[in-house]
């Protein structure tokens, strides 16, 4: 993992908030740990992930509200989807079942 240079990350995401929310960002940082605007404590890694994200997509260099709500939106049903395809994987409850049956064919489940 690269070494990130902490002050020249927090300058990136300030300037790339400030152009996607019109404000400057309220950036508490404690033992490593950096919060946006009171929000969920996060790495500083995953904070260049936020600027790259806030970064303009568009070739002129300036992506609308509109668009970036339009474009979470269409972001927030994949991810539902994806979290149901997990649920219908491995099951610890089936696996113990079927190695009990296999061991102990009349043998009863534990509560």
């Amino acid at each position: 993992m690269a070494n990130l240079d902490k002050d020249a990350v927090i300058a990136a995401f300030t300037e790339a908030y400030k152009k996607a929310n019109g404000k400057a960002p309220s950036i508490e940082s404690k033992s490593g740990w950096y919060s946006v605007d009171g929000g969920k404590n996060m790495r500083l890694a995953q904070l260049q992930e936020m600027t790259e994200s806030l970064a303009p997509t568009s070739p002129e260099g300036t992506e609308t509200k509109k668009e970036k709500s339009e474009t979470k939106a269409a972001a927030k049903p994949t991810k539902k989807k994806a979290s149901a395809s997990k649920k219908s994987g491995f099951s610890v409850k089936d696996f113990w079942a079927e190695k009990l049956n296999a061991e102990a064919p009349g043998a009863t489940l534990p509560r």
